[in-house]
Parts: structure tokens; C-alpha cells; sequence
């Protein structure tokens, strides 16, 4: 395709409740948004026709506007391989083994590229956010779970099939706790909200001396934990401490492999950036070598909700521009 001086992009941020559209120009400016459930039921019949309507009126504001759609980006949750097939998806079951790629062309009338969540937030800080300055960066999304993406060169690396960069699957405690994807130890035990809410819990049973709640109702969650943690809380920050560290360890690694310029840390518990830090810095002093390690920045994503948005975007344009 060749470069457009006028028009713009869709994008979807497609999640296991809700699908985010919207219409996206090339410089990252969001000019029009739209929510909808994202409705799956038994098949991918009634999501993709749910998405057709949206579609539809987005391309007709597009038009009101004086503006054409030129391509359509997506982010989805799971395993997405180079073809558009959704190999797993934990929040999408339904739609696995289906070519979600050639089901939105159809939809749409425009050409698609896809991509994983996580693929898609580190594409969006590379291209508009923290990442902007870098020209390679491992960007995490920390979450329920931790996501992850990878730039080199200025490009988005995704493997000889498309699902490389998983590095919240990274062991990182050889005999550690089981994870979902079958392996043991994995960075997302440690460093994401389940594993804080997990590890606070954990404390409170214990009989840690704690300002959170230990009765018999619900159990602090990781935005709980940060308040209490803000507010000079031991256990709380002890919480952020260890997911810290075990975010350095993981670092290390990929910092000495790659010798990287950033990693980034977006995601809901990138909101407690301060917390997490100092500690992800430590540990890649202690591990990495002195000359990675004092290369290396350690930096808060700039784009919060937007970013799965804005990287499905950042894709779309890419495919657009190629040559």
C-alpha cells in the first residue's frame, strides 16, 4: 500500500467483556469512540455481528467528516498467529481456531491486521507514548495477568508465528507456584494483580501486623493494597516490593539478551509505577551487566486505558504506509 495524506483507521481493543472501537489518525488522535459488549455466546456469529453495526456507523461519521477508512487494527487477548487465527484465548474460547483476521475483512470491507493485547499496548507506547524515543523496548502490561510486547529496531517482534514476546510465562522461580499455562514460577505468579492480591492475602493469614481489612468479608485487591501501601502500610509495600523484584529479575534477563534502552510498565498496576520502581531497578543493577544495566530505562507507559486501542491502530497505519 502507499502512503495517504487523508484518512483514518479503525481500531478495535477487543476484551473479554467489552470490545473498544474507534477512529484513530496517523498521529494517535482519537476522533471518535465507541463501547460495546463484547458477545461471544456459543460462536463468533454474534460478536461479529454486533461489530458490523458499529462498524457501519463509524464508517459513516468517517464519511461526515470527510474522511475514508483505510484499514482496520485489532488487539485481542491470547495467542494470535501470523494468519489472524486465534490459537487460545483464555476470554474468547469461542472464537479459537477461528481466522479472525479474514471474519473482520468480511465485516469491514477493509484490510486487517492483528495483533495480541499486550502486542498491541507496546506498539502503541513505542509509536506515542513513553516508548517514543527508543528505538527497542520490552513494554509490560501489568494486569490480572502479565502481558508483554517487544520492540527491536523500531519493530514490533513477533516470532516466526507471531506469538513471541510472551514473557509473563518467563520462569522466574524454578520450583515456584503453578501457573495456568502449565509451567511453574512464571513472572505473572509474582508481578501481577492476582499475585498481589494473592500475596497481601497471604500476609493477613499469616497475622502480619497490617492497616487491611482481615474480617471475613472480600480480601484487599491490588488497588487496595496500593492505597495502603501509599500510606506507609508494611505489608502492603513489602506486596510491591517482591513484585518488584521478580519484574527486575525477569528484566535482567531480557536487558542482558538484548541489550535494550527501556522497558516500560503499563497496565492497571502501572498506577503504582512508585511503588514498583526502585525495586525493578535494583535488581537489574544487582544482575545485569554494568554496562546494559546503566543503558537501560525503567519508565511509566504514558497511555493508560488507550494504549490497546492506540497500538490496534499504530498496526493498521504500519500496514497502510508499508511499501
Amino acid at each position: 500500500m502507499t502512503a495517504h495524506n487523508n484518512g483514518l483507521c479503525l481500531a478495535l481493543d477487543i476484551g473479554g467483556t467489552n470490545v473498544r472501537l474507534g477512529l484513530v489518525t496517523r498521529n494517535g488522535s482519537i476522533v471518535a469512540r465507541r463501547r460495546i459488549p463484547c458477545i461471544i455466546g456459543t460462536g463468533i456469529e454474534p460478536f461479529l455481528a454486533s461489530l458490523r453495526m458499529e462498524i457501519d456507523g463509524l464508517r459513516r461519521e468517517a464519511g461526515e467528516r470527510g474522511e475514508v477508512l483505510l484499514a482496520l487494527g485489532g488487539g485481542v487477548p491470547g495467542l494470535i498467529d501470523s494468519r489472524g487465527v486465534i490459537l487460545s484465548s483464555v476470554n474468547l474460547q469461542p472464537m479459537e481456531n477461528c481466522n479472525l483476521r479474514s471474519s473482520l475483512e468480511d465485516v469491514s470491507a477493509l484490510p486487517v491486521t492483528l495483533l495480541n493485547d499486550a502486542n498491541a499496548a507496546a506498539l502503541a507506547e513505542a509509536s506515542y507514548g513513553a516508548g517514543r524515543p527508543f528505538a527497542s523496548l520490552l513494554h509490560f502490561t501489568l494486569g490480572t495477568g502479565v502481558g508483554s510486547g517487544l520492540i527491536l529496531n523500531g519493530k514490533l517482534w513477533t516470532g516466526i508465528d507471531g506469538v513471541a514476546a510472551e514473557y509473563g510465562h518467563a520462569t522466574v522461580e524454578p520450583r515456584g507456584l503453578p501457573c495456568p499455562c502449565g509451567n511453574r514460577g512464571c513472572l505473572e505468579q509474582y508481578a501481577s494483580a492476582t499475585a498481589l492480591a494473592r500475596m497481601a492475602r497471604e500476609g493477613i493469614r499469616s497475622g502480619a501486623k497490617t492497616s487491611l481489612s482481615s474480617g471475613t468479608g472480600r480480601l484487599p485487591d491490588a488497588e487496595e493494597l496500593a492505597r495502603a501501601a501509599r500510606n506507609g502500610d508494611r505489608l502492603a509495600l513489602s506486596c510491591f516490593a517482591v513484585a518488584g523484584r521478580y519484574l527486575g529479575i525477569a528484566s535482567a534477563t531480557a536487558v542482558n539478551l538484548l541489550n535494550l534502552e527501556a522497558i516500560v510498565i503499563g497496565g492497571g498496576v502501572a498506577q503504582s509505577f512508585a511503588l514498583l520502581a526502585p525495586h525493578v531497578v535494583e535488581e537489574i543493577g544487582r544482575r545485569a551487566f554494568r554496562v546494559t544495566a546503566e543503558r537501560v530505562q525503567v519508565l511509566k507507559g504514558e497511555l493508560g486505558d488507550d494504549a490497546g486501542l492506540l497500538g490496534a491502530a499504530a498496526a493498521a497505519w504500519q500496514m497502510v504506509e508499508k511499501p
